[in-house]
């Protein structure tokens, strides 16, 4: 009927069919290479979103930071203030009630001094004030106060500069936690997207198992139609079909599961269709050694970030040490005042008066119970901790290198002897379904050999992708590309 069907159709029409068809299908199927699923994680990842949150906030602080080192300029504006006490006059020994209207603006600009510590203020005061005694007659005035002051510490850190410090360091941590974390990501994605190829793959070889096994069950049925085998035969011929359908099916539902992990882990819709392409040809990588410990320990994230650890361990131990120290301030304050019951008067040279003033300070710590000492010591403490956690890094790291270049030459190994496993599978499945059908071996032992094939054909899968996942954990673990030579080191990345 089917073939009636296409005789009475035009051929252009079974044509535009067609194609409507495959493109149909290529809408609804998304085909997604390990770049494209790369991109995908980058992008939607929540673990790497929060990573460069992370590192957009402590970019921010820093700015932040480094403006604040700038002259800083600002207007306080009171309008209006109205004061009304009672206050006593200590010279004639008697209370009164003091009314008091007050209305200025302040200008400053103050510049601190990131070398010394020290701050630079120039202020300019302007106002008009009206006060009361008692019943007595208002005085108002209008004044000026001009100032130019340097306040500057002494016998102490300093405390801008290191402060400074401190946030660049942090923000280089940041970003290098970034580019960790998209390390990370990229180990498992590629993870996710060789085991959803392998669960394809399964479920072509499982396919390719229940073909063989429809063949074989064919064969037999119309031998114990015929009478040339017995009944048993085809018992056993219709379980290891039976046992062929509910291998396709558990793989369908192994590759279903391993699409909405892959999905989930790349933010990907769970009602998406894709198709996973892969290149799993595999060339042996040239991998030197001492060249692969030395990439490491050269350029590893993580020791940069043990480095900053130690710095800003550092930073705390002087902090320790300036608990209750001897230190001082001096401060010293040039200017000009003025004031008049006429504002245009506040300027003119009988109203003006400089205005100055100097200040030393010390501050002496007589007796603090040991709080210093101890202080110091846990700081000390901490800073021997985490310089040991470096050198635990170090060694770990290359030990990790030296695992990993063993399991590459294992793996490699591995790669052909799986080849030889399947040619030799390939190889004595043919044979002895020749000889099933021709009666010479029952349908167990053949099922015995199909299983060895389709063993065959996945543990050829499993060990290449295994070695394609342990070189990119060589990659990961030194930062070297070793198949293109090239360094993969994201030194801008505290730049994004």
């Amino acid at each position: 009927m089917m073939k009636n069907i296409f005789k009475t159709m035009n051929p252009s029409k079974i044509l535009i069919t067609c194609l409507l068809s495959i493109s149909s299908l290529s809408f609804a199927q998304e085909v997604l290479t390990l770049e494209n699923v790369m991109a995908i994680a980058y992008e939607n990842s929540p673990s790497l979103k929060q990573s460069k949150l992370s590192l957009i906030s402590s970019q921010a602080r820093l700015a932040a930071s480094r403006a604040a080192m700038k002259t800083q300029i600002s207007l306080d504006a009171n309008p209006f203030v109205f004061d009304n006490s009672r206050e006593f006059d200590d010279f004639n020994q008697q209370w009164y009630n003091n009314q008091k209207f007050v209305s200025n603006g302040i200008l400053k600009l103050i510049q601190p001094i990131v070398a010394t510590d020290g701050t630079v203020s120039l202020t300019n005061t302007l106002g008009w004030q009206s006060n009361s005694k008692d019943d007595s007659d208002k005085q108002s005035s209008y004044s000026n106060n001009l100032q130019l002051k340097i306040d500057q510490p002494l016998f102490s850190y300093n405390q801008k500069k290191m402060d400074l410090e401190q946030l660049e360091l942090n923000n280089e941590k940041a970003g290098l936690s970034y580019a960790i974390q998209k390390l990370n990501i990229e180990k498992s994605t590629t993870q996710m997207f060789y085991n959803l190829y392998q669960k394809q793959k399964d479920l072509e070889i499982a396919n390719e198992e229940l073909e063989n096994q429809q063949k074989s069950f064919d064969i037999i049925k119309n031998k114990v139609d015929a009478g040339l085998s017995p009944q048993e035969e085809y018992w056993q011929a219709e379980l290891n079909l039976a046992n062929s359908k509910s291998k396709v099916y558990t793989a369908e539902v192994a590759q279903y599961n391993a699409e909405d992990e892959l999905k989930q882990m790349i933010g990907m819709p769970l009602d998406k269709e894709i198709l996973i392409m892969a290149n799993i040809e595999t060339k042996e990588v040239d991998i030197p050694l001492a060249e692969a410990i030395a990439y490491a320990k050269d350029q590893r994230m993580e020791l940069r970030q043990a480095e900053i650890d130690i710095e800003n361990s550092m930073f705390d131990l002087v902090v320790a040490k300036a608990t209750n120290e001897f230190k001082g301030n001096v401060s010293v304050a040039v200017g000009l005042y003025g004031d008049n019951e006429k504002f245009g008067n506040i300027y003119s040279k009988g109203s003006l008066r400089d205005n100055e003033s100097v200040s030393v300070g010390f501050e002496i710590p007589i007796y603090d119970w040991g709080e210093r000492k101890e202080r110091i010591k846990a700081a000390e403490a901490t800073v021997e901790s985490v310089e040991l956690d470096m050198t635990i890094e170090y060694v770990d790291i290359e030990m990790n290198i030296r695992s990993i270049y063993r399991n590459l030459k294992n793996l490699l190994l591995q790669i052909e002897i799986a080849k030889i496993s399947l040619k030799n599978a390939e190889l004595t499945y043919d044979l002895n379904l020749e000889k099933y059908e021709n009666g010479d071996l029952t349908g167990i032992d053949l099922s015995t050999y199909q299983t060895q094939l389709s063993n065959a054909k996945n543990s050829l899968t499993s060990s290449i992708i295994d070695y394609k996942m342990e070189l990119l954990n060589m990659k990961i673990q030194t930062l070297w590309d070793f198949e293109t030579q090239t360094s993969i080191c994201p030194t801008d990345t505290y730049h994004y």
